[in-house]
């Protein structure tokens, strides 16, 4: 276990669809900590002792004997250890007690009555005292192991608490890290402060000194080349670099011709002129379109981005010459993704993000300063490092840019419509000072086209379609409610400002983020 900080939890990972949220819970309330998934665990445990364990919740069942459980030898550590949903009814099984599949499944909002006092309740609930919290399991603990109590029930879960307070050993059958649990963050900050003995000193200043060091101690004298998108994640990276490094770092920002509208003379503006980087921009637009021409399948459309990026990334980094390195903006979630027990091992997540390593052509080791933290604390990372809030506050905006909202074939007239609707939206949004209350926005240019009457004339011409969503946690995403009066005067300006567009329409479709874009 690679640790960021004096203290910090282990959290293994079971298989659930919500594990990275315990990890953005317990860092919220400045708690480092790691995922690993379960068949990773003794080795973790092994390179170091955490404060505590947090067992995730999963989509198996513990009344199976060949599904994942925790290393026997976590519960004779002597650390605190918390397990949750199948975490709660593995820890069960492996301790002595009994788990069955239940004709009394609960899945939703549930509430459980507090019986008894617990030290993950102090400050919080009280006996006697019934509370909100969300639940999802069809398997039930029907018997405890030696040493635990009852401390709270569900109308279909006797055991829906647990507690072993000799061991410091908790079970829940619910899920805490949602936001449907109201108090669940709470829960999970007793669990690290109160039990486990954290006191919370983990903060995104100890993580940019401790980043710079790293990157110096990884680079010393050799020279870095980074991939410069404009986005979130590589202009952290960026600036990062160059505070810890200086002139060792050249950038490399390759134009695809997908960006928003101004984009590209923004990045070079920003960082060549603005922070004096070393900053080499390759106009490849017209390469990129050529590729994409006559491409309407989405998928074949992002295997040809990547693998056109990844070309004209490599021109130039040969250009240069004498890079020992390549840095990218690889994420936390990356690296879960690739090891995870649901998705299981993984070269390349994303396109623009090699976890499992680089080519062996490219003769470069990575640099991913970014590994260990979540978007949001890559945006707070960014804040830290002066970044100006127009670009660390950001909406997510996909590598393959605007070809996945433009579905069908692209074309340059097509993607000019496409930019004057977006930037017009994006405005109006600005306007209504409803930016930042917004997870991600933006227009799209659907593949049909219609007939309609502007003053004395017939159009033929595509329809726009705007989504935008809302989202808590970064995991699930509901569309953002606007009211009439904004949409009317949205529509109005892309319909009078934008020709070839004669119709708009607003997308009402909640999707998880990861699947927010339209192809």
């Amino acid at each position: 276990m690679n640790k960021s900080s004096t203290e910090s939890i282990l959290i293994l990972d079971f298989g659930s669809q919500v594990t990275q949220l315990i990890a953005r819970r317990l860092r919220e309330s400045g708690v480092y900590c790691e995922i690993v998934p379960y068949f990773k665990a003794e080795e973790a445990l092994a390179g170091s002792r955490p404060n505590g364990v947090i067992l995730s919740g999963g989509p198996s069942s513990a009344t199976q004997s060949d599904t994942p459980r925790a290393p026997q030898s976590l519960f004779d550590m002597g650390i605190p250890v918390l397990g949750i949903c199948y975490g709660q009814q593995a820890m069960c099984e492996q301790l002595g007690g009994r788990v069955e599949a239940s004709d009394h499944q609960e899945f939703g909002r549930a509430f459980v009555d507090i019986n008894d006092d617990c030290a993950m309740f102090e400050g919080l609930w009280q006996t006697d005292q019934r509370h909100q919290v969300w639940m999802s399991h069809g398997d039930r603990v029907m018997e405890i192991p030696p040493g635990f109590r009852v401390v709270g029930t569900s109308d279909n879960c006797p055991f829906a608490i647990i507690a072993d307070d000799v061991r410091n050993f908790y079970g829940v059958q619910f899920h805490p890290e949602v936001i449907h649990t109201p108090d669940g963050t709470a829960l999970l900050r007793n669990f690290t402060h109160n039990v486990a003995g954290c006191k919370g000193s983990w903060s995104m200043a100890t993580f940019r000194h401790e980043a710079e060091a790293r990157v110096k101690a990884q680079v010393g004298d050799g020279k870095v080349i980074c991939g410069l998108s404009g986005g979130v994640d590589s202009s952290v990276v960026a600036i990062l670099l160059h505070e810890a490094i200086g002139d060792q770092l050249t950038c490399v920002f390759v134009d695809h011709g997908l960006l928003r509208e101004g984009e590209a003379e923004e990045v070079v503006s920003l960082f060549k002129e603005h922070y004096n980087l070393s900053l080499v921009h390759r106009d490849a637009s017209d390469l990129f379109l050529d590729k994409l021409a006559g491409v309407s399948d989405p998928e074949q459309k992002r295997k040809i981005i990547g693998a056109t990026f990844i070309d004209v990334f490599e021109e130039e980094a040969n250009r240069i010459g004498g890079a020992d390195f390549l840095a990218q903006g690889t994420l936390y979630p990356d690296v879960i993704e690739s090891i995870s027990p649901s998705g299981g091992p993984s070269a390349t997540i994303k396109s623009h993000h090699n976890v499992g390593g680089l080519p062996d052509r490219m003769n470069m080791e990575l640099v991913e300063p970014l590994r260990e933290l979540f978007k949001d604390e890559v945006r707070d990372l960014g804040r830290t490092l002066g970044l100006p809030e127009s670009l660390v506050g950001r909406h997510p905006f996909p590598g393959p840019g605007l070809a996945i909202r433009c579905p069908g074939e692209i074309s340059a007239d097509k993607l000019a419509i496409l930019r004057q609707a977006d930037a017009i939206y994006l405005d109006e949004i600005r306007k209504a000072g409803l930016y930042d209350a917004i997870w991600q926005a933006f227009a799209a240019i659907l593949p049909v086209r219609t007939v309609g009457v502007m003053g004395d004339q017939r159009t033929y011409d595509y329809i726009c379609a705007l989504r935008a969503v809302t989202s808590t946690d970064g995991m699930t995403a509901d569309y953002y409610p606007f009211d009439h009066e904004f949409l009317g005067r949205t529509a109005t300006r892309i319909i009078n400002e934008v020709r070839g567009i004669n119709r708009v329409v607003y997308d009402v479709t909640s999707k998880p983020p990861g699947t927010i874009e339209l192809e």
